[in-house]
Protein backbone atom coordinates (compact mmCIF):
# COMPACT_ATOMS: atom_id res chain seq x y z
CA UNK A 1 0.00 0.00 0.00
CA UNK A 2 1.26 3.28 -0.56
CA UNK A 3 2.21 5.57 2.30
CA UNK A 4 -0.09 8.71 0.52
CA UNK A 5 1.67 10.77 3.25
CA UNK A 6 5.37 9.53 3.12
CA UNK A 7 5.09 10.36 -0.50
CA UNK A 8 3.51 14.07 -0.04
CA UNK A 9 6.68 14.57 2.60
CA UNK A 10 9.24 13.20 0.38
CA UNK A 11 7.91 15.46 -2.91
CA UNK A 12 7.58 18.71 -0.39
CA UNK A 13 11.18 17.99 0.34
CA UNK A 14 12.63 17.53 -2.75
CA UNK A 15 10.49 20.72 -3.99
CA UNK A 16 11.93 23.21 -1.71
CA UNK A 17 15.61 21.33 -2.13
CA UNK A 18 15.65 21.73 -5.82
CA UNK A 19 16.89 25.37 -6.02
CA UNK A 20 19.31 24.56 -3.27
CA UNK A 21 20.79 21.97 -5.41
CA UNK A 22 20.78 23.71 -8.65
CA UNK A 23 22.97 26.83 -6.82
CA UNK A 24 25.21 24.34 -5.31
CA UNK A 25 25.57 22.40 -8.86
CA UNK A 26 28.35 24.25 -10.88
CA UNK A 27 27.78 26.14 -14.49
CA UNK A 28 28.52 23.81 -17.35
CA UNK A 29 29.36 26.90 -19.98
CA UNK A 30 27.52 26.00 -23.59
CA UNK A 31 29.96 23.63 -26.20
CA UNK A 32 30.93 24.83 -29.98
CA UNK A 33 30.48 21.93 -32.55
CA UNK A 34 34.24 21.47 -31.36
CA UNK A 35 33.01 20.69 -27.62
CA UNK A 36 35.41 23.41 -26.25
CA UNK A 37 33.40 25.87 -23.77
CA UNK A 38 31.41 28.55 -26.25
CA UNK A 39 32.31 32.25 -25.93
CA UNK A 40 30.99 33.49 -29.03
CA UNK A 41 29.23 36.81 -28.78
CA UNK A 42 28.90 40.05 -27.96
CA UNK A 43 30.10 40.91 -24.48
CA UNK A 44 31.15 44.29 -22.72
CA UNK A 45 33.17 45.39 -19.76
CA UNK A 46 31.52 48.91 -19.56
CA UNK A 47 31.65 50.08 -16.19
CA UNK A 48 32.71 52.77 -13.41
CA UNK A 49 35.27 50.58 -11.95
CA UNK A 50 38.71 51.63 -13.11
CA UNK A 51 42.09 49.83 -13.65
CA UNK A 52 43.95 51.64 -10.45
CA UNK A 53 41.84 52.23 -7.04
CA UNK A 54 40.56 56.09 -6.98
CA UNK A 55 41.73 57.86 -3.66
CA UNK A 56 38.06 58.31 -2.41
CA UNK A 57 37.72 53.88 -2.57
CA UNK A 58 39.73 52.71 0.30
CA UNK A 59 39.54 48.81 -0.30
CA UNK A 60 39.13 46.45 -3.09
CA UNK A 61 35.32 45.37 -1.52
CA UNK A 62 33.40 48.34 -2.13
CA UNK A 63 30.72 48.70 0.87
CA UNK A 64 27.09 49.30 -0.92
CA UNK A 65 26.71 52.78 1.19
CA UNK A 66 30.68 54.19 -0.18
CA UNK A 67 29.21 52.59 -4.12
CA UNK A 68 26.37 54.17 -4.16
CA UNK A 69 27.93 57.84 -3.62
CA UNK A 70 30.50 57.14 -6.17
CA UNK A 71 28.15 56.05 -8.56
CA UNK A 72 26.48 59.01 -7.92
CA UNK A 73 29.22 61.50 -8.34
CA UNK A 74 30.41 59.94 -11.52
CA UNK A 75 27.12 59.73 -12.98
CA UNK A 76 27.11 63.45 -13.12
CA UNK A 77 30.01 63.05 -16.28
CA UNK A 78 28.62 59.64 -17.63
CA UNK A 79 30.55 57.32 -15.18
CA UNK A 80 33.81 58.65 -15.97
CA UNK A 81 36.18 59.84 -13.36
CA UNK A 82 37.74 63.53 -15.27
CA UNK A 83 37.82 65.65 -12.28
CA UNK A 84 37.13 69.53 -13.09
CA UNK A 85 35.59 70.09 -16.54
CA UNK A 86 36.50 73.59 -17.39
CA UNK A 87 36.20 72.85 -21.35
CA UNK A 88 32.45 71.46 -21.52
CA UNK A 89 33.63 67.74 -22.28
CA UNK A 90 30.69 66.66 -19.87
CA UNK A 91 28.21 68.54 -22.29
CA UNK A 92 30.19 67.51 -25.67
CA UNK A 93 31.04 64.13 -25.22
CA UNK A 94 28.62 61.00 -24.29
CA UNK A 95 30.07 58.33 -22.36
CA UNK A 96 29.33 54.44 -22.61
CA UNK A 97 30.64 53.36 -18.78
CA UNK A 98 27.61 51.20 -18.04
CA UNK A 99 25.78 52.07 -14.55
CA UNK A 100 27.67 52.04 -11.74
CA UNK A 101 31.04 50.06 -10.34
CA UNK A 102 31.56 46.58 -11.32
CA UNK A 103 30.29 43.33 -9.34
CA UNK A 104 31.94 40.50 -9.15
CA UNK A 105 32.26 37.14 -6.80
CA UNK A 106 29.26 38.92 -4.78
CA UNK A 107 31.78 42.05 -4.43
CA UNK A 108 30.84 45.59 -5.42
CA UNK A 109 34.60 46.33 -6.89
CA UNK A 110 36.66 49.46 -6.58
CA UNK A 111 39.57 48.81 -8.94
CA UNK A 112 40.19 45.74 -11.69
CA UNK A 113 43.86 45.43 -9.73
CA UNK A 114 43.93 42.97 -7.04
CA UNK A 115 47.41 42.29 -6.66
CA UNK A 116 49.09 44.87 -5.42
CA UNK A 117 46.29 44.50 -2.56
CA UNK A 118 46.67 48.89 -2.90
CA UNK A 119 44.85 48.90 -6.32
CA UNK A 120 48.00 50.50 -7.68
CA UNK A 121 50.36 49.80 -10.64
CA UNK A 122 53.81 48.65 -8.95
CA UNK A 123 55.94 51.33 -11.57
CA UNK A 124 59.68 51.25 -10.68
CA UNK A 125 61.23 54.34 -9.72
CA UNK A 126 63.48 53.96 -12.95
CA UNK A 127 60.63 53.39 -14.85
CA UNK A 128 58.36 56.52 -13.67
CA UNK A 129 61.39 58.85 -14.71
CA UNK A 130 62.10 57.69 -17.82
CA UNK A 131 58.34 57.50 -19.09
CA UNK A 132 57.43 60.77 -17.19
CA UNK A 133 55.18 59.47 -14.34
CA UNK A 134 54.40 60.58 -10.84
CA UNK A 135 57.24 63.69 -9.71
CA UNK A 136 58.77 63.70 -13.04
CA UNK A 137 55.25 63.73 -15.42
CA UNK A 138 55.96 66.19 -18.22
CA UNK A 139 53.43 67.43 -21.05
CA UNK A 140 54.62 66.05 -24.52
CA UNK A 141 53.59 68.29 -27.39
CA UNK A 142 56.44 68.25 -29.43
CA UNK A 143 55.68 66.40 -32.15
CA UNK A 144 53.05 63.92 -32.98
CA UNK A 145 55.00 60.75 -31.70
CA UNK A 146 55.00 62.14 -28.22
CA UNK A 147 51.33 61.67 -27.62
CA UNK A 148 49.28 58.77 -27.13
CA UNK A 149 48.77 56.03 -29.19
CA UNK A 150 44.78 56.38 -29.21
CA UNK A 151 45.33 60.20 -30.15
CA UNK A 152 46.93 58.87 -33.15
CA UNK A 153 44.47 56.42 -34.09
CA UNK A 154 46.80 53.13 -33.81
CA UNK A 155 45.68 51.17 -30.32
CA UNK A 156 44.24 51.48 -27.14
CA UNK A 157 43.25 50.16 -23.91
CA UNK A 158 40.27 48.42 -25.10
CA UNK A 159 42.07 46.64 -27.40
CA UNK A 160 45.16 44.66 -26.68
CA UNK A 161 45.94 42.66 -23.80
CA UNK A 162 44.76 43.17 -20.87
CA UNK A 163 41.29 44.27 -22.25
CA UNK A 164 41.05 47.24 -19.71
CA UNK A 165 37.59 49.34 -20.27
CA UNK A 166 36.81 52.57 -21.74
CA UNK A 167 34.51 55.70 -21.55
CA UNK A 168 33.29 54.63 -25.13
CA UNK A 169 33.13 51.44 -27.49
CA UNK A 170 33.68 48.53 -25.18
CA UNK A 171 32.14 45.63 -27.25
CA UNK A 172 34.30 42.96 -27.21
CA UNK A 173 33.27 40.30 -30.07
CA UNK A 174 34.52 36.60 -29.99
CA UNK A 175 35.25 34.08 -32.93
CA UNK A 176 36.02 30.54 -32.19
CA UNK A 177 37.20 27.76 -34.61
CA UNK A 178 38.35 24.34 -34.01
CA UNK A 179 42.44 26.07 -33.90
CA UNK A 180 41.88 29.74 -33.32
CA UNK A 181 39.98 32.46 -31.07
CA UNK A 182 39.35 35.88 -32.39
CA UNK A 183 39.19 38.66 -30.17
CA UNK A 184 37.68 41.66 -32.04
CA UNK A 185 37.58 45.03 -30.36
CA UNK A 186 34.76 47.69 -31.45
CA UNK A 187 37.18 50.10 -30.95
CA UNK A 188 39.66 50.52 -33.70
CA UNK A 189 38.30 47.40 -34.56
CA UNK A 190 41.66 45.54 -33.55
CA UNK A 191 41.41 41.64 -34.04
CA UNK A 192 43.76 39.71 -32.17
CA UNK A 193 43.88 36.30 -33.48
CA UNK A 194 44.75 33.59 -30.65
CA UNK A 195 46.13 30.24 -32.00
CA UNK A 196 45.25 27.83 -29.57
CA UNK A 197 48.04 25.05 -28.95
CA UNK A 198 50.71 26.73 -31.10
CA UNK A 199 53.39 26.51 -28.54
CA UNK A 200 55.12 29.50 -27.54
CA UNK A 201 56.00 32.39 -30.42
CA UNK A 202 58.95 31.74 -32.69
CA UNK A 203 62.04 34.34 -31.66
CA UNK A 204 61.44 35.74 -35.46
CA UNK A 205 57.94 36.12 -35.02
CA UNK A 206 57.50 39.81 -36.25
CA UNK A 207 56.00 41.98 -33.17
CA UNK A 208 53.49 44.48 -33.43
CA UNK A 209 50.99 46.85 -31.30
CA UNK A 210 49.09 43.77 -29.93
CA UNK A 211 51.89 41.05 -29.76
CA UNK A 212 51.57 37.48 -30.47
CA UNK A 213 49.02 35.51 -28.86
CA UNK A 214 48.99 31.98 -27.83
CA UNK A 215 45.73 29.99 -26.64
CA UNK A 216 45.30 26.62 -24.63
CA UNK A 217 42.73 25.39 -22.47
CA UNK A 218 42.75 24.89 -19.05
CA UNK A 219 39.83 22.75 -18.45
CA UNK A 220 37.12 25.15 -18.94
CA UNK A 221 39.22 27.96 -18.89
CA UNK A 222 41.07 29.51 -22.16
CA UNK A 223 44.47 31.14 -21.55
CA UNK A 224 45.68 33.60 -23.62
CA UNK A 225 49.35 34.11 -23.33
CA UNK A 226 50.80 37.31 -25.32
CA UNK A 227 54.22 38.47 -26.04
CA UNK A 228 56.59 39.75 -28.36
CA UNK A 229 54.81 43.66 -28.38
CA UNK A 230 56.59 46.35 -30.45
CA UNK A 231 59.58 47.51 -29.40
CA UNK A 232 60.06 49.94 -26.66
CA UNK A 233 57.14 51.19 -24.45
CA UNK A 234 53.43 51.93 -25.52
CA UNK A 235 51.58 53.97 -23.15
CA UNK A 236 48.20 52.19 -23.14
CA UNK A 237 45.29 55.63 -22.81
CA UNK A 238 43.41 55.32 -19.23
CA UNK A 239 46.54 53.82 -16.90
CA UNK A 240 49.51 51.50 -18.27
CA UNK A 241 52.59 51.58 -19.79
CA UNK A 242 54.41 47.99 -21.96
CA UNK A 243 57.29 47.15 -22.76
CA UNK A 244 58.24 44.95 -25.58
CA UNK A 245 59.26 42.75 -23.02
CA UNK A 246 55.91 42.43 -21.40
CA UNK A 247 54.24 38.75 -21.04
CA UNK A 248 50.75 38.92 -20.25
CA UNK A 249 48.28 35.96 -19.33
CA UNK A 250 44.50 36.30 -19.59
CA UNK A 251 41.99 33.92 -18.39
CA UNK A 252 38.05 33.17 -19.64
CA UNK A 253 36.15 31.29 -18.02
CA UNK A 254 31.98 31.38 -18.06
CA UNK A 255 30.50 31.41 -14.46
CA UNK A 256 26.67 31.96 -15.55
CA UNK A 257 24.46 32.58 -18.19
CA UNK A 258 25.83 35.52 -19.98
CA UNK A 259 29.13 36.34 -17.55
CA UNK A 260 32.71 35.82 -18.06
CA UNK A 261 35.23 35.97 -15.46
CA UNK A 262 38.06 37.56 -16.83
CA UNK A 263 41.15 37.78 -14.78
CA UNK A 264 44.72 38.96 -16.00
CA UNK A 265 48.50 39.07 -14.97
CA UNK A 266 51.23 41.27 -16.57
CA UNK A 267 54.66 41.00 -16.15
CA UNK A 268 56.90 43.48 -16.92
CA UNK A 269 60.27 43.72 -15.31
CA UNK A 270 61.33 46.59 -17.42
CA UNK A 271 58.50 48.75 -16.01
CA UNK A 272 57.22 47.30 -12.87
CA UNK A 273 58.91 46.13 -9.78
CA UNK A 274 56.64 43.24 -9.83
CA UNK A 275 53.80 41.19 -11.84
CA UNK A 276 50.57 42.54 -11.42
CA UNK A 277 46.52 41.08 -11.40
CA UNK A 278 43.18 42.22 -12.22
CA UNK A 279 40.23 40.44 -11.94
CA UNK A 280 37.00 41.57 -14.01
CA UNK A 281 33.71 40.87 -15.65
CA UNK A 282 32.62 40.86 -18.79
CA UNK A 283 28.88 40.51 -20.06
CA UNK A 284 26.17 39.87 -22.90
CA UNK A 285 26.17 43.26 -24.42
CA UNK A 286 22.73 44.69 -24.84
CA UNK A 287 24.11 46.89 -27.97
CA UNK A 288 25.59 45.73 -31.49
CA UNK A 289 28.66 46.65 -32.72
CA UNK A 290 29.37 50.26 -34.47
CA UNK A 291 31.82 51.56 -36.81
CA UNK A 292 34.55 53.28 -35.21
CA UNK A 293 35.70 55.38 -37.71
CA UNK A 294 39.14 56.66 -35.72
CA UNK A 295 40.47 59.37 -38.70
CA UNK A 296 36.97 60.68 -39.80
CA UNK A 297 37.00 64.21 -38.39
CA UNK A 298 40.14 63.27 -36.28
CA UNK A 299 41.70 67.08 -35.91
CA UNK A 300 42.55 66.23 -32.47
CA UNK A 301 46.37 66.15 -33.15
CA UNK A 302 46.18 68.97 -35.32
CA UNK A 303 44.57 71.58 -32.51
CA UNK A 304 46.83 69.88 -29.25
CA UNK A 305 50.31 70.04 -31.32
CA UNK A 306 48.74 73.90 -32.39
CA UNK A 307 47.81 74.88 -29.37
CA UNK A 308 51.46 74.13 -27.66
CA UNK A 309 52.96 76.12 -30.16
CA UNK A 310 50.45 79.13 -29.15
CA UNK A 311 51.88 78.39 -25.78
CA UNK A 312 55.71 78.28 -26.37
CA UNK A 313 55.08 82.30 -28.07
CA UNK A 314 55.96 85.10 -26.07
CA UNK A 315 53.11 87.03 -24.80
CA UNK A 316 51.83 90.19 -27.37
CA UNK A 317 53.00 93.19 -26.08
CA UNK A 318 50.45 95.82 -24.83
CA UNK A 319 49.43 98.17 -27.35
CA UNK A 320 51.02 101.75 -27.49
CA UNK A 321 48.46 104.11 -25.87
Amino acid sequence: MIDRRGLMASLAAWTLAGPALAAARPYRAPRTRFGTPDFEGLWTNASYTELERPDELKTLAVTPEAARAWEAKLAKTGGVNVGPDPVGQGDSEFPESGGGLARIKGEIRGSWIVDPPDGQLPYSEAAKKTLGLGKYRRALYDDVENRPMSERCLTAEATGAPLINSPDTNVLQIVQTRDAVVLLSEKYHDARIVRMDAGPAPADTPRSWLGECRGRWDGDTLVVTTTRLREGYQERNWGFWLSGDATVEERFTRVAKGEIFYEFTVTDPAIYTRPWRGEMAFHVSAGAMFEYACHEGNYGIVNILGAARLGNQPPPKPPVP
